[in-house]
């Protein structure tokens, strides 16, 4: 066995994944879906291979009855869960969906007694009890989950949950509601309620606020629990849930057990989510944020370039991603090359050399060295033409008194004129999709990722816009300086666009020497 590598050897045979993004993560503050964006994600992760879906909460509103009954009519192979407290007209706006199952959940700690429901231990058994009967009784499967067990008085728990189970409940879950597990203790939990309910299946459904969300569902998968309830991109109230990107990729790529997760697909549906909540990434999240597979410092480069695995702890394929080499201040000279050659531009060594200084000299400066950056150093030093592909001959932007904006732009690409319209939520995204839908007729391109800052202060800061792109198998980073946010906008995508068609092996560039 390799150092580093834990191999399976107490998991289930088959670990279930519970996704509960269009409930659990929709609670995430700023988070409100339309049933069409629920349905959106819905078939997403399902193309991903979940085995279950929570929808929504159904008892919340008519909106809600809408999202998952849309869901649960869209054909897909996953289950289709609807949340409800232990409350009868609960579980009858749950019936009003054709969900297959209810996640029933009722809490289990005296504090959520006494503060939250004002209700005795004995209300609660009954509660449970009723609820779950009452559910079974109309042909729901029941999930049933005890709100705040970790902070639970375990003997209390055992008979809440076998109240459940006399009633019909299908599988338990005991939820960390405010992440307060830790590894040890989780390992203790679970294989006590293994020994206790060993014919009944157990979920695990934890809450990140101290960061083990991802680590305390493992060790529950590890001693007795067969499925998790995650969220992608770790959505979710306060510090969000178990992630599910971070708990596929460690289960298969450290443990090496064999998911039906398609791995390949996570950065994409990672995507997807992010731009449908509107909730950005970090940069530094990981395994989808922007950051995880850049490099920029030359002692990382270099042994990159010399074997991924040296500074990688798995390939990007395995989630649909590739690397990237950053230009910067702790840029090496291998990265640099690399960088270029990609553009297909090949300086000599002592060209190489000033261009290594000049991004240096930039890093020093606490400046951002885009891909846009480094291709205009570079074709400064080696004294080629500076040609764009595309250029901004005009752009317009309406907005009015309601969210919608319109955005006409026409283009020059290779002396062509290119003239569409578009519109968007706000100036900018409305400009942004002119843009993509003029070049897009002739090249196709993806914007993967979109920051924005204030560079000085008041009503008319400086604002720096950077932006990365991609098309097919290539990406490019570029910035954009303006007072106004719409022109930074423009020009940061038109410079990272041109980096893309700007192809000099096409120009049959020979390296000088």
């Amino acid at each position: 066995m390799k150092w580093g590598i834990v191999l399976s050897t107490s998991f289930p045979k088959k670990i279930r994944i519970f996704d509960t993004t269009l409930r659990d993560g929709e609670q995430t503050p700023g988070v409100s879906l339309t049933p069409e964006k629920k349905l959106r994600i819905a078939e997403s992760l399902d193309k991903i291979g979940v085995d279950a879906l929570e929808a929504g909460f159904a008892a919340a509103s008519e909106g809600e009855v809408k999202a998952i009954k849309l869901i649960t009519n869209a054909g897909l192979r996953a289950e289709v869960y609807s949340m409800a407290r232990g409350v009868i007209g609960d579980i009858d706006s749950v019936l009003k969906t054709g969900a297959v199952g209810v996640h029933l959940v009722i809490p289990s700690s005296d504090l959520h007694l006494e503060y939250k429901l004002k209700k005795s231990r004995e209300d609660v058994l009954k509660i449970t009890a009723d609820t779950t009967q009452y559910a079974k009784d109309h042909g729901l499967a029941v999930e049933l989950s005890a709100e705040d067990a970790t902070r639970s008085d375990l003997e209390f728990l055992t008979k809440m949950l076998k109240a459940g189970v006399s009633a019909g409940a299908d599988r338990l879950c005991p939820c960390d509601t405010v992440g307060v597990l830790i590894p040890e203790r989780t390992r203790e939990l679970f294989s006590e309620l293994k020994k206790r309910f060993k014919k009944v299946p157990l979920s695990v459904h934890c809450h990140d606020d101290f960061g083990l969300a991802v680590a305390n569902s493992i060790i529950a998968l590890k001693s007795g629990a067969d499925q998790a309830h995650v969220t992608m991109n770790g959505l979710g109230e306060r510090a969000g849930n178990a992630s599910l990107e971070e708990l596929a990729v460690a289960l298969k790529a450290n443990y090496k057990v064999n998911l039906a997760i398609k791995t390949e697909l996570l950065y994409e549906t990672s995507r997807l989510v992010s731009r449908i909540t509107d909730f950005p990434l970090q940069p530094n999240k990981a395994i989808v944020g922007e950051n995880a597979f850049v490099h920029e410092s030359g002692m990382h480069t270099h042994g990159i370039l010399a074997h991924p695995l040296t500074y990688e702890p798995f390939p990007p394929e395995l989630i649909g991603r590739t690397r990237r080499i950053a230009s910067g201040k702790h840029s090496g000279s291998h990265g640099i090359r690399a960088s270029l050659k990609e553009m297909g531009l090949y300086p000599n060594d002592e060209q190489l050399n000033v261009i290594f200084l000049r991004v240096k000299s930039l890093g020093d400066k606490g400046k951002r060295v885009s891909d846009a950056d480094l291709q205009a150093i570079a074709e400064a030093v080696m004294e080629l033409p500076a040609t764009r592909p595309i250029k901004l001959e005009e752009i317009t932007v309406v907005t009015g008194d309601r969210v919608t904006s319109t955005a006409s732009v026409r283009l020059n690409l290779n002396g062509k004129m290119l003239t569409e319209a578009a519109t968007g939520v706000g100036p900018v995204d409305a400009a942004i999709n002119a843009i993509k839908k003029a070049v897009g007729i002739v090249e196709p391109m993806k914007l993967e990722n979109y920051s924005v800052k204030a560079i000085t202060g008041g009503t008319n800061a400086v604002t720096e816009v950077a932006v990365s792109l991609s098309k097919g198998d290539r990406k490019a980073t570029a910035i954009g300086v303006n007072e106004d946010i719409v022109i930074a906008s423009v020009e940061a995508m038109l410079s990272g666009m041109n980096v893309l068609m700007t192809n000099y092996n096409k120009q049959k560039l020979k390296e000088k020497t």
